[in-house]
């Protein structure tokens, strides 16, 4: 589980595909250095486990399922990435609850100036608008952000000078791809809302050879 605090910016040493999968490895300086295989980072928002370790990099297997459904695909060598390392018990939740699994990618529309901040719309997948609340949560890259607007299939959000500071959006230009994760609570609601059929229904108990509730109709 991450928060959507990118903690630094790392840079794509290599990026080879495979038949089903790539390997990714990240350039990073120290922030590697207490990093273990099979420890989680999330690399552009998408959780990652970590292969290898050594001075300074770290190397990852990405999954066909991941590239199919993220941007990853896109890097090149030199490009950057936000990263961050898997909260830790009794870390501190300063974004939102982010899981690492992104749900698909969208296309920068437009950029415009905001104070000393920016906008950015983004052109999302239809299917990921029933999401989407006002002043509700995404990650964007990893990035935890606020949801500013949304209208037809385009979101906006607004990154702040911090944000922009500390992380890629800043170098996001339009037509660029980024990597999309919705509140994963609005899933959970959804799914509840839904209503899945609760408890045993008459015909699996008569199959069962067990007489549903209301007796026998012979009476």
């Amino acid at each position: 589980m991450f928060t959507g605090i990118v903690e630094q910016i790392g840079v794509v040493a290599s990026f080879i595909r495979t038949q089903n999968s790539a390997k990714l490895v990240v350039s990073a300086g120290k922030y590697f250095d207490d990093l273990k295989p099979g420890d989680s980072v999330a690399v552009n928002g998408a959780c990652l486990t970590a292969t290898q370790c050594r001075r300074g990099f770290a190397e990852f297997d990405v999954s066909n399922e991941t590239i199919k459904r993220s941007a990853l695909i896109d890097l090149k060598i030199s490009d950057k990435v936000n990263l961050e390392k898997a909260l830790p018990i009794g870390g501190r939740l300063g974004g939102h609850l982010v899981t690492g699994h992104i749900d698909g990618t969208a296309e920068v529309r437009n950029r415009t100036k905001n104070g000393e901040g920016f906008d950015l719309w983004l052109s999302i997948p239809s299917d990921l608008l029933r999401y989407l609340v006002a002043k509700g949560s995404i990650a964007v890259d990893g990035a935890s952000l606020t949801v500013a607007d949304f209208r037809d299939s385009l979101l906006k959000v607004t990154v702040i000078p911090h944000t922009s500071r500390h992380t890629t959006l800043t170098s996001k230009a339009v037509g660029d791809r980024v990597n999309i994760e919705v509140d994963l609570i609005s899933k959970y609601i959804e799914k509840h809302l839904m209503g899945e059929p609760r408890g045993v229904s008459d015909e699996m108990m008569m199959r069962l050879g067990i007489m549903p509730l209301g007796g026998n109709d012979n009476n």
